[in-house]
């Protein structure tokens, strides 16, 4: 069925009343069916109808039978965090996921402001909402994976001081592994640029593309990034319709557990074992924070790095075999 289209009035003017409410942070791709969405709302006035904005499984419209209806209910939710939003964690050992780790103040100002100066000088590549560089290998959207064929060239010298501080990081196995070996050549190196409010969707990075380790740097900007582990180990697509979505979500969606924890600018979080492969962990579409008592907004800008090796590790099989690669994961960092 053809959804309907919804659009600001010419001119982008909004002093005329309309009955329909645009809702962000909002659908079945956050566990939020359209029918529970339709009966929180329905408290302001009679909803007619709950319609995805796009394909993101994030966003709604809200159709109210009258423009009256539909302030209310803005002037009621605007800006107001929820009461049952999940409490956010500033250390690893708060959040309490197995394999995760995180290091505050990983490189220095001085570090951080070099980093960015030699991203900001090399061409970035535009995706549908950010800007992404890729080092060692490219990731390929369409495929989910890389092609280990297609050898990108050596990591940049620029990144070399934070492969030499990875060698340092916490190894939360076998003390046979010596991390570095895994990101000295065989690595691939993502950088991705969000504008303010703009987060990622659910996913766990594809199991046979990469290794155990996930290290992921953040810079020039916070945020908080949530984790949900899944009580039968499935997701929902982010490249799937709204409305496979909301079919996918419409049940009970109590069936998984969400956790998060704040990522402060020059903080380096580590994603191994059960963080790497059982949690699928996200970066909520925020413009403001909330952490503890705190309100942060989110900064012009963040760019992470994300740096992976290529190729798959040997794990217990009884560790991931209910979070294998499958047709319904997509990664997207």
């Amino acid at each position: 069925m053809v959804q309907p289209r919804f659009g600001r009035p010419n001119g982008g003017s909004v002093s005329e009343a309309s009955s329909n409410l645009y809702v962000a942070n909002c659908g079945p791709s956050v566990g939020l069916s359209f029918d529970a969405i339709s009966s929180a709302f329905s408290v302001f006035g009679d909803v007619t109808a709950v319609h995805p904005a796009d394909d993101t499984g994030a966003r709604v419209v809200v159709c109210f039978d009258s423009a009256p209806s539909a302030r209310s209910a803005m002037d009621a939710l605007d800006g107001r965090f929820p009461e049952d939003s999940v409490s956010v964690a500033r250390t690893a050992s708060e959040l309490g996921i197995d394999g995760l780790y995180i290091l505050h103040e990983f490189v220095t100002i001085e570090e951080e402001k070099e980093l960015l100066e030699a991203v900001d000088g090399r061409p970035w590549k535009s995706l549908s909402k950010r800007r992404v560089q890729h080092y060692g290998y490219e990731f390929l959207y369409n495929i989910r994976n890389v092609d280990s064929r297609q050898f990108l060239g050596e990591l940049p010298s620029f990144v070399y001081p934070i492969l030499k501080k990875i060698s340092l990081f916490p190894d939360p196995g076998n003390s046979e592994r010596r991390i570095i070996n895994q990101l000295t050549v065989w690595i691939c190196g993502s950088v991705n640029e969000y504008p303010p409010g703009v987060g990622l969707s659910p996913h766990i990075d594809t199991h046979s593309a990469f290794d155990e380790y996930i290290f992921s740097l953040s810079l020039a900007g916070p945020c908080i990034m949530e984790f949900r582990k899944y009580s039968k180990g499935t997701w929902c697509s982010v490249l799937a319709t709204s409305s496979n979505l909301e079919a996918e979500n419409s049940g009970d969606v109590s069936n998984y557990i969400k956790k998060a924890i704040f990522l402060p600018p020059r903080s380096m979080l580590l994603m191994a074992g059960d963080a790497r492969y059982a949690w699928h962990h996200y970066i909520p579409h925020h413009k403001v924070d909330k952490v503890g008592d705190d309100l942060i907004q989110r900064a012009q800008r963040r760019v992470s790095f994300t740096f992976r090796k290529i190729g798959c590790r040997t794990v217990d099989g009884n560790q991931i075999l209910s979070f294998a690669d499958g047709d319904s994961y997509v990664e997207h960092h």
